[in-house]
C-alpha cells in the first residue's frame, strides 16, 4: 500500500511531531483519489469525513486538526483564537496536543517550531501570502530568537513547474530586489519560480538559518500528491504540528 503520510525530516525535539499527507489511503474516488481531506473542493462530504478519520487514526492524533478556511491571506491566529471557518491562513499554538493544520495542494507548507519545543505553528505559504508576510506574521507570534527557531517547508510546487507572469515576480521583487536569481526566464514575459528559495530568503532575511525540507514536487509526483496546476479539480493534502503531550 502507498504511503498515506510522510514524517517531517528535521531535528524537532522529540514530543514535537509534524507530519504531511499525501494523496493515499483514503476513501475519495476520482478526480479526489483517494485521501482528500478538502472539504470546499467539490468532493462528497461523507468521503472526506471518513478520510479525515482515517487520517486521525493512522497518524495517532491526539485531537481534530483545527482546520482553516484559507484564502491566501496574511492572517496568523493562536489556537485559542479558533472557532470553526475561521478565515487564517497560520496558525500557531504552545499547549499540548492542539493539532495546527494547513491544506495545500501546490501551494508550500511551512511548519514551525523552536529548539525546545515550546511553540509550533503550521502556515500555508501561496505565493501572495508568502509575498504579502504570512511568513513574518507567523514569526512575530514566537517567543524565542531567530537563532532558536527551526522551519520545515513541506511538499510545493516545484522550480521546475511554477510558472508566473512578470506580475508575481514584480511584486517580489519589489520587496527583496535580489529576489531576481529566484525567477529564470523561459520565454516571453513567463518565469520559472522557486517558491522554496523565496521562502528561504524570508527566513533567513530574518535571522533563521535552520531550514529543512523543500525537497518535492507535487506537479511532478503525481502518485504521490495532489496539484491544482496540474489537474485542476482535485484534493488537497494536510500538513499538521502539534506538541506532544509528555
Amino acid at each position: 500500500m502507498a504511503e498515506s503520510f510522510l514524517t517531517a525530516n528535521w531535528p524537532a525535539p522529540n514530543h514535537i511531531k509534524a507530519i504531511t499527507t499525501t494523496r493515499n489511503g483514503g476513501q475519495s474516488i476520482a478526480p479526489y483519489d483517494s485521501l482528500n481531506l478538502g472539504d470546499h473542493v467539490g468532493d462528497d462530504p461523507v468521503l472526506v469525513t471518513s478520510n479525515r478519520q482515517i487520517l486521525i487514526k493512522n497518524a495517532y492524533l491526539p485531537s481534530e486538526p483545527l482546520w482553516l478556511k484559507q484564502t491566501h491571506s496574511i492572517n496568523a491566529i493562536d489556537a485559542n483564537q479558533w472557532q470553526p471557518e475561521v478565515e487564517a491562513d497560520a496558525i500557531m499554538s504552545n499547549s499540548p496536543n492542539i493539532v495546527c493544520a494547513v491544506m495545500t495542494a501546490d501551494c508550500l507548507p511551512v511548519l514551525i517550531t523552536d529548539r525546545t519545543g515550546s511553540q509550533v505553528a503550521a502556515v500555508h505559504a501561496g505565493w501572495r501570502g508568502l509575498q504579502a508576510g504570512i511568513i513574518e506574521n507567523t514569526l512575530a507570534k514566537f517567543k524565542a530568537p531567530p537563532s532558536e527557531i527551526m522551519v520545515w517547508l513541506g511538499p510545493a510546487i516545484g522550480p521546475r513547474a511554477f510558472e508566473v507572469g512578470p506580475e508575481v515576480r514584480a511584486a517580489f521583487l519589489a520587496v527583496d530586489p535580489l529576489a531576481e536569481s529566484v525567477f529564470v526566464s523561459t520565454h516571453a514575459d513567463r518565469y520559472l519560480a522557486d517558491i522554496y528559495q523565496l521562502a528561504r530568503r524570508r527566513l533567513t532575511a530574518r535571522g533563521i538559518t535552520a531550514i529543512y525540507g523543500g525537497d518535492y514536487c507535487t506537479f511532478g509526483e503525481k502518485q504521490r500528491f495532489f496539484s491544482f496546476r496540474r489537474d485542476g479539480v482535485t484534493g488537497r493534502m494536510a500538513t499538521l504540528i502539534w506538541i506532544e503531550a509528555e
